[in-house]
């Protein structure tokens, strides 16, 4: 390719809306153009590595013994109704009506659309286990989307499910997706990290993602630095410890009934820790939230909204993911002040579970080593001394919903954890029968009886994996692409396009694109300076410079190093031919 037959536009500035690298060089090497607010078109260049980045995923699922496929990205939305999510996927997905009043969706996710084509189509035992996918479009209405096509509203995923008769043909699909995603990353030059994690709105368990660290991750890591533990924080578990009391000891439990006492203006964890003299690890943090789609029964709570009280160690912060889990439902939130008052019949900041009969109790596990603690006391400016879990009240439930910090220790060695800013490429998860059972679908087994198959489900983010590659491989200079995923492998750049200089780089143009290699040839009547800034910008991996002076040398040079090396014209294809096989070697290894 000739630059002078591509649609090339760089930038010299930052975009002002842009504030991670990424974003700010695709826009600038000319990759993506914004068409509207988390929209996002690709440019020639930039379509080129996207559809590399889709071709490595596809060899290696192939080549895992996956099957392509391609639903359609507008669904019915009977299907969604079908399988629960019509209600509980929230505001995200974006639903519509056709012109005979039909719901439809335009697809946020496609367990529903393989579900249903799933249960078309096999009906026997022999015909399992399979594994399908889909690289395809999808729609998300984020509500604040932000730094280019790493979170956008229109994307393009790469989705698999696997369809298996019992639990360990699932973990057999499960393990093959897991090696075909750390093939996958490699290829492409990514350094990933394979955390535990929550499985959110798609249900299941058996939960790992592949994150790459950022620093304006949206994840937070929680990582081990003696063993190979390593969750998003959103699943993350530590070491159990005891509640200490003021003078570094184990809380002691006490005969004494609990007891009022007046705390006039004192609501927060800190203020009463001063008033009492005391340590925060003494309280028992009380904080009502409203459930949304709860999959559980809650005594007491009838109607849509429902509400739970969570209790948790003074010195501890609730994990909204975890709560949402144990009470499998769509959503969790902090009740408004106004049904605060309403349960606790007390102001903000006095909530209790000592007499509280309006909303289950759910006990952090950290409650279970508290004694003689305080508590808020349902009333304006009263708490509780003296306070027993489980002689002065009983919770509904018991279960980790403890947000885990730097510190806190592993639960498998014990060593204190770091965290890390991350952002996801890839999620895979044991589905279990939460879609066929729901959509009713079955197979025969070899004794001619219905049986439910389970699922595995395994994404990739595409674009985020495009954006994620330029973060990781940039310079102060623009993109320093791998040669996997470059949108050229060589860019021949003639000081001025004319006499010898031409004669010299048409010659390289020939020799390197009937050798295979993708080409770009620099045509332009621009200053040389121009050319070797764009270039730079655009990061094409391998650059050669055809210069007058030079000749019969010319210059190559790779983005990644600061020398350049003189060839002699008539050795300078060979030569690149071997850079460019070399390196691809090195990353398809």
């Amino acid at each position: 390719m000739k630059t002078s037959q591509l649609m090339l536009s760089t930038l010299r500035e930052i975009p002002a809306d842009a504030v991670i690298a990424s974003h700010q060089l695709m826009l600038r090497a000319g990759l993506t153009r914004k068409l509207g607010n988390g929209l996002y078109s690709y440019m020639p260049l930039g379509l080129r590595s996207l559809r590399k980045v889709e071709n490595i995923i596809r060899e290696e699922l192939d080549k895992a013994g996956l099957l392509e496929m391609k639903p359609t990205v507008v669904v019915p939305g009977e299907l969604w109704k079908e399988s629960g999510r019509w209600n509980t996927m929230g505001v995200e997905m974006l639903r519509a009506k056709n012109r005979g009043g039909q719901d439809i969706v335009i697809s946020p996710t496609a367990e529903e659309a393989f579900t249903a084509l799933v249960r078309d189509t096999l009906t026997s035992y022999k015909q399992y286990p399979v594994i399908l996918y889909q690289i395809n479009t999808k729609y998300r209405d984020e509500i604040r989307p932000r730094y280019g096509v790493m979170r956008g509203r229109e994307f393009i995923m790469m989705d698999a499910y696997s369809f298996d008769i019992d639990q360990k043909s699932l973990d057999e699909s499960y393990e093959k997706c897991a090696a075909a995603y750390r093939r996958i990353f490699k290829r492409m030059g990514l350094s990933t990290i394979s955390v535990k994690a929550d499985t959110g709105a798609m249900g299941g368990s058996g939960s790992e993602e592949f994150m790459v660290e950022s620093e304006v991750g949206d994840d937070t890591l929680i990582l081990c630095p003696k063993c190979d533990y390593a969750a998003n924080v959103e699943k993350a578990t530590c070491k159990s410890d005891v509640a200490l009391d003021k003078d570094g000891n184990p809380q002691k439990a006490t005969d004494l009934p609990y007891e009022e006492i007046d705390t006039p203006n004192v609501k927060t964890i800190d203020d009463l820790a001063s008033f009492l003299k005391t340590t925060p690890q003494a309280f028992i943090k009380t904080l009502i939230y409203k459930v949304s789609n709860c999959g559980i029964e809650l005594p007491g709570q009838k109607g849509e909204d429902k509400f739970v009280a969570v209790c948790i160690r003074g010195d501890l912060d609730v994990n909204e993911a975890k709560l949402c889990a144990i009470l499998k439902a769509s959503d969790v939130e902090l009740a408004c002040d106004e049904d605060v008052t309403r349960i606790t019949d007390a102001p903000v900041g006095f909530a209790g579970p000592v007499k509280l009969t309006k909303a289950p109790v759910i006990a952090d596990e950290s409650i279970s080593t508290m004694h003689d603690a305080v508590t808020g006391g349902l009333k304006k400016d009263v708490h509780f001394i003296h306070v027993e879990p489980g002689r002065d009240f009983t919770p509904f439930m018991s279960a980790d919903v403890r947000t885990v910090k730097p510190g806190d220790k592993c639960p498998d060695c014990g060593a204190e954890f770091y965290t890390k800013k991350g952002n996801e490429l890839g999620h895979i998860f044991k589905l279990g029968d939460k879609y066929t059972k729901s959509m009713n679908v079955t197979y025969l087994d070899e004794n001619g009886k219905q049986q439910t198959p389970i699922m595995g489900c395994y994404g990739i983010g595409v674009d985020r994996t495009l954006a994620s590659i330029i973060e990781e491989h940039h310079d102060e200079n623009g993109i320093v692409w791998t040669m996997t995923t470059a949108p050229y492998q060589v860019a021949i750049v003639p000081v001025k396009y004319d006499g010898v200089m031409k004669e010299s780089s048409d010659k390289l143009y020939d020799e390197l694109t009937k050798a295979g290699i993708e080409v770009l040839l620099d045509d332009r009547n621009e200053r040389p300076g121009v050319k070797f800034k764009d270039m730079d910008l655009i990061g094409i991996p391998v650059r050669i410079v055809v210069g007058e002076k030079n000749l019969p040398n010319v210059e190559v040079k790779m983005r990644n190093q600061t020398e350049a090396n003189l060839v002699p014209l008539e050795e300078a294809s060979s030569k690149v031919v071997q850079i460019v096989q070399e390196e691809l070697a090195k990353l398809n290894a």
